[in-house]
């Protein structure tokens, strides 16, 4: 695996690729990659025969009062787990390469609908960072396909979204979330976690598990289950952000006639943020 740092280098690497007939796959990190990660890059080789992998920290889709700072960055560690996974070519860009002119006047991509609520409202300004640095990285990189962890569903629909509206020729891939034995989607935030909060943690998606099975079993009453999720919750420790069941495809909030459904969970645990989702096809597909 070659690892380069100025989009020059990462241009003339992925145009050799392609000269030599390759298809280009991308995935897209913020580092600090743990087996949720692996399993995008081991996807992206098993689709394509060039696998381009970013870590890039992007200040863009953080708020004044988030985790930027002190967000793990461990490019060594990061570097094994790529090469074991089977990426080629790894961007580590800093900022100013990014965002040469600096960040006050920087083009923003901004998508409607699907971006606004869920983690869009307790986040203003995250999926305009999300999508203006993803982007610039498809632009850059010019992939044939790119890898995204289905974890963070809102944001795979808004690079779904980008992407149709754009019209970019990049096939998007979802990958089903990778949880721990005790059903904990892996995070890179899950680090932050105390051992006695990360005890608690898996209940997060137990109660999207509950849920999921009254509405499979005929429950229709969507409010009534949420607000007896949301007091678990609270009693288990957490501070609820967002409990909401939404149309999968849409995401806009569900209905009794609703057949594909997703539900979605945001909510802090001591100081840490964790996020999960649960889809529901009630057709009887697999999710």
């Amino acid at each position: 695996m070659n690892t380069v740092k100025t989009v020059r280098e990462l241009r003339a690497a992925v145009a050799q690729a392609r000269a030599e007939g390759k298809q280009i796959a991308l995935v897209p990190t913020m580092g600090n990659l743990h087996a949720g990660h692996a399993a995008l890059v081991e996807k992206a080789s098993q689709r394509a025969d060039f696998v381009v992998a970013s870590i890039f920290v992007n200040p863009l889709q953080f708020g004044p009062n988030e985790d930027l700072a002190t967000y793990p960055r461990t490019l060594a560690a990061d570097q094994d787990k790529l090469v074991e996974a089977g990426c080629h070519l790894l961007f580590t860009p800093d900022v100013d390469e990014m965002y040469p002119q600096g960040m006050q006047g920087q083009t923003l991509v901004s998508v409607p609908g699907v971006s606004e609520g869920l983690c869009g409202a307790s986040r203003p300004g995250h999926f305009d960072g999300v999508s203006t640095v993803v982007t610039k990285l498809f632009n850059m990189v010019q992939p044939d396909l790119a890898i995204f962890g289905q974890k963070d569903f809102q944001q795979l629909a808004v690079i779904r979204t980008l992407v149709r509206d754009l019209n970019m020729p990049i096939q998007i891939i979802g990958e089903p979330t990778v949880r721990a034995e005790d059903g904990l989607a892996l995070s890179s935030r899950n680090g932050y976690l105390s051992a006695e909060q990360r005890a608690v943690a898996p209940t997060l998606y137990r109660g999207l598990e509950q849920i999921a099975a009254a509405i499979a079993a005929g429950e229709r009453d969507f409010a009534a289950l949420v607000e007896q999720a949301r007091a678990q919750q609270v009693a288990a420790g957490f501070r609820p952000d967002y409990l909401e069941i939404r149309e999968a495809n849409s995401l806009r909030p569900a209905t009794a006639d609703d057949r594909q459904l997703v539900i979605l969970v945001a909510a802090f645990i001591g100081s840490t943020r964790l996020i999960d989702n649960l889809a529901l096809d009630l057709d009887g597909a697999p999710q």
